[in-house]
């Protein structure tokens, strides 16, 4: 059975494979996240001060993943390290890594295992070597500032159809935080889930928080359900969602928001009406996070009405 100790995070032991350094997951981390020793903020406070993820420079393209839609790549960078890039010039560009960002952190601090994130410099002439035209123009558009997720070696994705049966408990608390942070892209036909070291590891939430390319209204969006939760792949498996609804929220404070948020890197946030410059905008997300926080009980009931349907 798939499991994880959802209030606690990985140790990253690294270890070295054919001559690059690799997390490995093997223990628990018998700590609370960094987060919960953070003092408690309000929006409007230094969000500079709170920042907190690395940065790497791009030393090599490896190789392209051409199952994405975005075109992510393989990629080594000046730390040994490999990571998967995820390129600010592709698809829906910044707005798509804000959201990889802050759903994959707001994962990792709910103790969900999701690969690291960092922050990835790319020099637009490492394109030069590259034969393919549309890799050249995608790396040419996306110079400076990229995100990069922890490579996982060996992981293969999460066939619903072959899988053992998944913990009832992991299964309630991916569907919450999936419906709490919008993500319409983990269903049968594209899981967005990785098997590694026997757990389940959870990728690619680009398509979450969508929100944020209508401001239009973005408050009382924040209070509505989340319909796109009945194709979840694990839905049929969460038969918890009541007790993970009670023990996430209590996971996800505001400092914790406030911190995650804080990492979104002012060039992403491009202006936008109503708006007057980055900080108002990252105390906008702030205020969608908290107020759909507190109407968790809008989308835990459409999760347990879509999944009765099943039974």
């Amino acid at each position: 059975m798939l499991s994880i100790q959802p209030n606690f995070v990985s140790q990253e032991r690294i270890v070295q494979i054919r001559g690059h350094n690799f997390v490995d997951p093997g223990f628990a981390l018998l700590e609370p996240w960094l987060y919960v020793r953070m003092p408690l903020v309000k929006p409007g406070a230094n969000w500079k001060e709170l920042k907190m993820l690395k940065t790497v420079t791009v030393t090599r393209y490896v190789t392209p993943l051409r199952e994405g839609g975005s075109l992510p790549a393989i990629v080594e960078a000046a730390d040994d390290g490999l990571y998967v890039l995820k390129f600010r010039g592709a698809g829906q560009g910044p707005k798509a890594l804000i959201a990889e960002l802050v759903a994959g952190e707001i994962g990792r601090t709910l103790g969900l295992r999701v690969p690291e994130i960092i922050f990835m410099e790319l020099d637009a002439a490492l394109g030069l070597n590259e034969m393919d035209p549309e890799i050249q123009s995608l790396i040419k558009a996306s110079a400076g500032l990229n995100l990069g997720l922890d490579f996982l070696p060996g992981s293969l994705a999460f066939d619903p159809a072959a899988a053992p049966e998944v913990d009832p408990d992991l299964a309630s608390e991916i569907v919450w935080f999936d419906a709490f942070v919008t993500n319409v892209d983990r269903t049968p036909r594209n899981t967005n889930m990785l098997v590694w070291h026997k757990n389940l590891w959870l990728i690619d939430h680009g398509a979450a928080l969508y929100f944020q390319h209508t401001w239009s209204d973005y408050l009382n969006r924040s209070r509505t359900p989340f319909g796109p939760i009945k194709d979840h792949v694990l839905l049929p498996y969460a038969s918890a969602l009541p007790a993970a609804d009670a023990r996430l929220r209590a996971l996800l404070t505001p400092a914790k928001l406030q911190a995650i948020l804080a990492g979104v890197p002012d060039e992403w946030l491009a202006p936008e009406p109503g708006f007057n410059g980055p900080d108002e905008m990252r105390d906008a997300f702030l205020t969608f996070l908290i107020t759909r926080l507190e109407a968790s009980g809008i989308f835990v009931e459409e999760a347990v009405n879509a999944r009765a349907k099943f039974l």
